[in-house]
């Protein structure tokens, strides 16, 4: 049985952010995940999950200026010094709320550097966060992103990603399996989570096209989420999509597939 989180980045935006761990909490999840904690006081955090009994369960490492349009800065030759301080950053805040498990983004190419430089820069990277988790006993997640929405990110299919892992050799780097930026990058969901299960430390889902919910594109999702359940995999489902036409009235899906929260 799949392990739902809500988004509360992507989810319940019709509220503050501080006030979506009650929303999330009476729409009856249990776990919550959201991009970036850091913009907030960890108290403050803390409160929500505890006041509200959830179970935080992933953030990102520090991004760069996400406002600016900065996703990630992991494969950026002249941002190490800056990567590695996001890096024990997000431990302080993963230590104080309960949180094994932070995803790696590497970000947008940036000129004038090579795709070489780009790649040498996010292995090291990878193996300096990789390393400071493991001394935490948390785990480093990486994600392809699709080059449609994003169309200079620098990993975007999942061969790419387990490459970066083989060529990083940390036992505790995994895959963060988004079947919304799978489908639209490459497609072969099912053959692909059979093919990578033992490599996949998360998953997120969305449908296409538009992003939204579950049941509300052209992905089967009671085929990909049965196939979870058959390869065995016990973590976490993360509910990152864009609810159409609210959050309330987008979980629908949940019991039309045999699952509950």
């Amino acid at each position: 049985m799949p392990k739902f989180a809500a988004n509360l980045t992507m989810l319940f935006t019709e509220a503050p952010f501080l006030e979506r761990f009650a929303l999330a909490r009476r729409a009856g999840f249990s776990y919550v995940e959201y991009l970036l904690p850091y913009a907030f006081e960890i108290g403050a955090l803390k409160e929500q999950l505890e006041r509200h009994q959830l179970k935080q369960i992933l953030f990102n490492l520090p991004c760069g200026e996400w406002a600016a349009g900065e996703r990630g800065i992991a494969s950026h030759p002249d941002r190490i010094g800056e990567f590695q301080s996001g890096v024990a950053q997000a431990i302080d805040y993963a230590r104080a709320l309960g949180v094994s498990r932070l995803n790696c983004l590497a970000g947008k190419r940036v000129a004038p550097f090579s795709d070489e430089g780009h790649w040498n820069t996010l292995i090291r990277n990878v193996q300096f966060a990789a390393r400071a988790l493991e001394e935490n006993g948390m785990t480093l997640m990486v994600e392809a992103i699709n080059h449609f929405d994003l169309p200079t990110f620098f990993l975007n299919r999942t061969e790419q990603v387990i490459k970066l892992i083989d060529e990083a050799a940390m036992s505790n780097v995994f895959v963060q399996y988004d079947v919304y930026h799978a489908q639209r990058e490459e497609g072969e969901i099912v053959a692909t989570l059979r093919k990578i299960a033992a490599r996949i430390g998360h998953i997120q889902i969305a449908d296409n096209p538009a992003r939204h919910q579950p049941g509300t594109g052209e992905i089967n999702y009671g085929f990909v989420l049965k196939e979870i359940d058959a390869m065995g995999y016990e973590g976490f489902v993360g509910l990152e999509y864009i609810p159409d036409p609210k959050s309330e009235s987008s979980f629908g899906w949940i019991k039309e597939f045999g699952y509950e929260l």
